[in-house]
């Protein structure tokens, strides 16, 4: 499989995987009644974590994002000079910044789903979420910077986008982090052997190593 480089430094990397495992995964106990023994179900951590209705909507995002850009570009140059200065300066730098975050975003958003990292897919929702949700909000809901139809319509359909992406990497990184969190265990305590089958249990008159378990006494006879 081909190594994607990653643009986010290691200790942020470290940072982003310590917020989703306390984010993202439910901490159940015995006591719950939901736990499940990771030594019985050890699948789980063998399954593939990639999200595909995320994939999908990544892929279509990349075809569509340059259609947006071109007929925000337009709409911004038809109203330009119509607009306060402010409010020129507010969409301008709206356009830069979402066309920066967006190619960092996909670019996250694909390393992460495809090779299952968790920081860099926590990276793809929290842009997501932090910076392209407000500016698409602002750019669709106030009505000064002079709303054309086309731009209303492209933004309905960008948000769209984003709002299905946000909510399939909130699932895929649920189920990467359950899933990082089970190998932890499986690595850090080993294969449990001996808890299920009666082979190793010496009540049931089978050797332990030639040994028994339990202490004996010698018994001198009288």
């Amino acid at each position: 499989m081909p190594v994607f480089y990653t643009p986010i430094p290691q200790n942020l990397r470290v940072g982003l995987a310590n917020v989703s495992g306390s984010v993202f995964i439910n901490n159940r106990t015995r006591d719950s009644g939901h736990f499940r023994d990771p030594y019985q179900d050890h699948e789980v951590c063998a399954e593939v974590s990639s999200h595909l209705p995320l994939q999908m909507l990544l892929y279509f995002n990349i075809f569509f994002f340059p259609f947006w850009w071109i007929s925000e570009v337009l709409m911004l140059h038809l109203k330009f000079c119509y607009l306060p200065v402010y409010y020129q300066c507010l969409l301008v730098t709206g356009m830069v910044l979402i066309s920066i975050f967006e190619v960092l975003r996909v670019y996250l958003g694909y390393v992460g789903n495809l090779k299952e990292k968790v920081p860099e897919l926590a990276g793809f929702w929290l842009i997501s979420l932090l910076f392209q949700l407000p500016i698409l909000l602002f750019f669709i809901t106030d009505e000064d910077t002079i709303i054309l139809p086309l731009e209303r319509g492209v933004h309905s359909l960008y948000l769209s986008f984003l709002l299905g992406e946000l909510l399939a990497s909130f699932l895929a990184l649920r189920v990467m982090t359950r899933k990082l969190a089970q190998q932890f265990h499986m690595r850090q305590f080993g294969p449990v052997q001996g808890l299920h089958t009666a082979e190793a249990l010496p009540m049931f008159g089978l050797p332990y190593g030639g040994r028994s378990v339990l202490p004996v006494r010698d018994i001198q006879p009288h």
